[in-house]
């Protein structure tokens, strides 16, 4: 398995130009222990994915090259950060409908791997997803790569309520060589928890209730992270102060309730924090990362 810090803050780095601030790679604070490039391309090819530097973000930061942007990562990675590159997203999709479109993705990335220097894959697929054809290819991608190569995956809410779900039944069946779920607890109505009741969105029960449906259904608490909006224009909703995700994040690593629903136990080893984006966070001054990465950093001394 991947050797990740524990604790640790994953953030988006975005791939194109929303408004939000553009950014090089290398301008990244060490706050952010691993970068997550949004987001990889599909092509026509049934299952295979390429990737190419956005020409607006290369033009808004003066040039930025394919060459940079390569260094960048070494660089980064040098400084004992991850860069690992997504999948999906709000728009993207893979087309992946037969055995060899699974091998064609795995084959495909691990290229990419090799070309950029990613470390891993982020599955973000946001329109369906067919488990058992990931399963094949994320376990083909991992023969390639070899047991450092980071799997994370970033679900909906929606897709993961049940163990039944696709994208809940592909976390648990490659368990052995997942690193780590990075729900996205925003952009959602009311959704269940743990004990069957319905949570408002942007609470501190919200969060915690449906993180411990996860932790008690069979993740290890090292493979769930819990996944915000860097500020509110990162979300269409389920924007929440900093301190509410810290609220949340001690709650159930350390067991200090500041909602109304208690977890059955307490999760010291969860694996941390996650944020769309890296690149929002920047735009308004990192409040995001720098009110929530201390804290981060100085669990992992307990």
């Amino acid at each position: 398995m991947a050797h990740l810090p524990q604790h640790m803050l994953t953030g988006y780095w975005h791939n194109f130009y929303n408004g939000a601030k553009c950014l090089r790679i290398r301008d990244i604070p060490l706050d952010y222990d691993m970068i997550v490039v949004s987001f990889a391309d599909s092509t026509p090819v049934p299952g295979a994915v390429t990737f190419a530097l956005n020409s607006e973000v290369s033009e808004k930061l003066n040039g930025y090259s394919r060459q940079e942007f390569i260094e960048d990562i070494q660089w980064v990675k040098a400084r004992g950060q991850k860069v690992i590159l997504s999948v999906g997203g709000e728009l993207g999709n893979i087309e992946m409908t037969q055995e060899s479109h699974a091998v064609r993705f795995a084959e495909s990335f691990y290229d990419l791997m090799n070309e950029y220097g990613f470390e891993g894959v982020d599955i973000d697929l946001e329109h369906g997803i067919p488990e058992k054809l990931l399963e094949l290819a994320l376990r083909r991608l991992h023969a390639l790569a070899g047991p450092e190569l980071i799997i994370a995956m970033a679900p909906q809410t929606l897709d993961m309520q049940d163990a039944n779900q696709s994208y809940f039944k592909l976390a648990l069946n490659i368990k052995d060589i997942l690193t780590v779920v990075n729900t996205q607890f925003y952009n959602s109505g009311a959704m269940l928890g743990l004990d069957g009741k319905s949570y408002k969105q942007g609470s501190v029960d919200f969060i915690t209730a449906q993180a411990a449906l996860q932790l008690e259904s069979g993740l290890r608490p090292d493979q769930v992270g819990l996944g915000f909006p860097s500020c509110i224009k990162a979300a269409g909703s389920g924007y929440v102060d900093p301190s509410v995700v810290l609220d949340a994040y001690t709650c159930l690593t350390q067991g200090v309730v500041k909602g109304t629903y208690l977890p059955p136990r307490t999760y010291p080893t969860l694996r941390g924090l996650m944020t769309w984006s890296i690149n929002w966070d920047a735009t308004f001054d990192y409040q995001f990362s720098r009110t929530v990465a201390p804290v981060l950093k100085a669990s992992r001394q307990k």
